[in-house]
């Protein structure tokens, strides 16, 4: 039975209220909602293609779900090249950043290097927004301080080195924002770099840094938000004025009048734990406003200029919620289907929701898809992760889905090779 996206979607959404499901052929795996009996032989759950697209003796991955990882052809895959795994960076550890060609046999290509990186988000390698032959990365300068490296990919060199690092870019790729890597590195390891040591890592909130915006063109650095402003801004109680404050996880609106920030806080109390706030404000740091103020937000996308999803416990709920930027309006999506916190995207359209799972009791990670017209989960494979990849230095799956939304890449240690790359082929379910 072939079927078309239009009746596809018809089926999706016609059986929306059922929630077991059951394999159409025609479909390479695509597990849809039925009348059936939800008791289901497992070896009938077919699932999409997935290709390993690198390989040993190095270990391979790209990191963050929130950058692009594929060009605008879809054929060329930005990734990550190590020797080691199991443990911390050291200033003098050296990572390759390098591209995969889809279209010739998976070969990688080093493009460059990098010392300054991290486990989960790498050296923020990633293609500029807006340019297709531009890719960009940070590492360390010499003789020190933090820089981005930005490389014409078509001429196969480096274009120019701006003497700041980046996090995230604005849709016209001409200016970024970024945290302090080197507060970051201090307060939640795995997540920003060693080899300079932060200057105010004895002081609760210093006023001398905090979240800064970078001219890709110029090279300047503006300090949008100190952690001091941070730290009193909004509802304060005793617990944050005697915490060490941070921020983390940045990111503009797709049309860049706007940015999105976590901003985290650590007392004495809390021992190892954190609790974080939400909070926007336009490119140049005005209107800021806090979104959620729930202390539990997780990891989130913008739907559009208006809206972020993201994973909270907001009033009192867990799951992911859908926010109204500058508004107090909340609306919890898919309560049912996506129980758990995961690295969330929309594919292009706003169809579908890509995410994710952290390990389970079998240390199985599960990628998924949420149609949202008719709320149906539809997995994408189910990868072991070994016991030996927790903490810092574990390895998440983080989907990244290509510019058309027809591919997902992931990473995941379950070929037994170490962190590898692997491409999941969603034609047969989103459409080619």
């Amino acid at each position: 039975m072939n079927w078309s996206r239009r009746e596809l979607l018809q089926t999706l959404t016609g059986a929306a209220a059922w929630g077991t499901g059951r394999l159409l052929g025609g479909t390479s795996g695509l597990l849809l909602p039925t009348f059936a009996s939800p008791s289901i032989n497992a070896e009938e759950k077919r699932l999409p293609p997935v290709r390993t697209i690198t390989r040993g003796p190095k270990h391979h991955w790209f990191a963050y779900y929130d950058k692009w990882q594929f060009d605008p052809t879809d054929r060329y895959v930005l990734g990550n090249e190590v020797a080691f795994e199991h443990r911390s960076p050291t200033p003098g550890d050296e990572i390759a950043v390098g591209v995969v060609d889809l279209e010739e046999g998976d070969r990688w290509t080093e493009l460059g290097l990098s010392r300054a990186w991290n486990w989960q988000q790498g050296c923020m390698l990633q293609w500029l927004p807006g340019d297709r032959r531009v890719v960009v990365w940070n590492d360390r300068g010499d003789p020190g301080g933090f820089v981005t490296r930005l490389y014409d990919f078509d001429e196969r060199k480096l274009l120019r080195t701006i003497p700041a690092p980046i996090y995230a870019l604005a849709p016209d790729g001409k200016t970024a924002i970024a945290p302090d890597f080197r507060r970051l590195n201090d307060t939640r390891p795995g997540y920003g770099y060693c080899g300079e040591i932060d200057p105010h890592r004895d002081e609760f909130a210093p006023s001398q840094t905090g979240l800064w915006k970078i001219d890709l063109e110029s090279g300047r650095s503006e300090l949008l938000f100190s952690f001091a402003q941070i730290a009193k801004f909004g509802d304060i109680n005793d617990e944050m004025r005697q915490s060490k404050h941070w921020f983390n996880h940045l990111l503009f609106s797709p049309d860049g009048t706007r940015f999105v920030f976590l901003h985290r806080w650590r007392s004495p109390d809390l021992g190892n734990r954190f609790k974080t706030r939400m909070l926007t404000a336009n490119a140049d740091g005005s209107d800021l406003f806090v979104l959620d103020p729930s202390g539990a937000t997780s990891h989130f996308i913008w739907r559009d200029p208006r809206h972020i999803l993201a994973w909270s416990k907001f009033q009192g709920r867990a799951g992911f919620f859908l926010f109204e930027d500058q508004t107090s309006n909340a609306t919890h999506i898919a309560p049912q289907q996506m129980t758990q916190d995961g690295h969330c995207t929309y594919l292009p359209g706003n169809e579908w929701i890509l995410c994710d799972t952290y390990p389970d009791k079998d240390r199985q990670q599960h990628p998924y898809l949420v149609h949202l017209a008719s709320l149906s989960k539809l997995p994408l494979g189910h990868f072991h992760s070994p016991q030996e990849y927790v903490g810092e230095w574990r390895c998440d799956t983080h989907p990244r889905f290509s510019r058309s939304g027809r591919f997902v890449v992931i990473d995941s240690p379950h070929t037994g090779e170490g962190r590898q790359m692997h491409l999941i082929d969603l034609r047969d379910i989103v459409g080619a």
